[in-house]
């Protein structure tokens, strides 16, 4: 028996070739930022809710780095766990020039002058109470902190960051960074503002790596509700108004609407970061066989894509461009 079917859709999925020519999402090593997790000892330490993943010393990720951009990476986020002898209420270290971050800056600048450095803006690794923000009576403070932000990403763009990240949420600290880099001279350093960030419970194993995890309460009156989209919107149209380069949507795998959502709503680059429980998740399936580790990777990240990612972060970066250059 033959159909009388003029239309079938099959005719375009017939073959590799036929699928490849007409594939309308294509995921590249260019859109993919590799995140450093740096210490200031000495080797790497492994991470034990985040499986091939370490946190790493400044000669280890120097390495890290090279082999990376070897593979197509072109682009890493630093994060620091600091010691505790170095945690303070007033999160003084987080502008250090001499601090662990800066000193990986100039590193991989003086190293590898062809990377993209990006830092992370927010005080949680170097708050004794393990918050984004200065707490005084069990509250955030809010414009008291966003004073220490701007020192922080000065601290950062005189070491040679190409981009700061506030990942704070605090309020009007974009156009007060933007304020405080062009008044220095720093025009040229952008700002990826993580303006959609969620009080999301897949944080987890990064704050096992950094050690960052608030000693009181949660984060909620900072971070947004993940019920909530249009409080979303509402972020992004003043984060773009006060000057943001890029705008970051995390976490991302289960938040690929409010993606699309924000993708329709600017014009800016989007941004979005496959964070350290999807990462988890995924690992953990894949060491238990029940998943090809491969295959759900790629079908993430090009998901990510396909909802409107421009960049996305992700601690696959590595294996993810080898396997796309297979």
């Amino acid at each position: 028996m033959r159909l009388d079917l003029p239309i079938r859709p099959r005719r375009n999925r017939k073959s590799p070739v036929t699928r490849g020519f007409l594939c309308e999402t294509r995921l590249h090593a260019d859109n993919l930022v590799l995140p450093l997790f740096i210490h200031p000892g000495t080797g790497t330490q492994p991470i034990k809710s985040m499986p091939d993943c370490f946190r790493l010393d400044l000669d280890a990720m120097y390495r890290e780095v090279e082999g990376a951009l070897k593979e197509g990476v072109r682009a890493f986020d630093v994060f620091p766990a600091i010691p505790e002898s170095q945690k303070t209420p007033g999160a003084e270290e987080a502008w250090n020039p001499e601090g662990l971050v800066p000193q990986a800056i100039r590193g991989i600048k003086a190293r590898f002058p062809e990377a993209l450095v990006i830092t992370d803006v927010a005080l949680d690794p170097y708050n004794a109470d393990g918050h984004d923000g200065l707490v005084q009576d069990g509250r955030i403070l809010n414009d008291e902190t966003v004073e220490c932000l701007i020192k922080q990403a000065l601290c950062h763009a005189q070491a040679g960051a190409d981009v700061v990240s506030p990942s704070d949420m605090m309020d009007g600290r974009i156009g007060a960074i933007r304020d405080g880099l062009d008044d220095m001279g720093y025009t040229d350093v952008s700002i990826l503002s993580y303006c959609v960030k969620y009080a999301s419970a897949f944080y987890n194993p990064f704050r096992d790596a950094l050690d960052s995890a608030p000693r009181f309460g949660d984060k909620k009156t900072y971070q947004m509700d993940p019920a909530n989209v249009r409080e979303g919107l509402r972020e992004l149209a003043l984060d773009e108004m006060e000057g943001a380069d890029i705008v970051m949507v995390k976490p991302a795998t289960f938040f690929l609407d409010v993606i699309k959502t924000v993708r329709e709503n600017t014009a800016l680059p989007v941004a979005a970061y496959h964070v350290s429980g999807e990462y988890a998740m995924i690992k953990a399936a894949v060491l238990n066989g029940w998943l090809d580790e491969k295959r759900v990777v790629l079908e993430a990240l090009t998901s990510i894509k396909r909802a409107g990612a421009d960049v996305i972060f992700t601690y696959y970066a590595r294996q993810a461009a080898r396997w796309l250059a297979e």
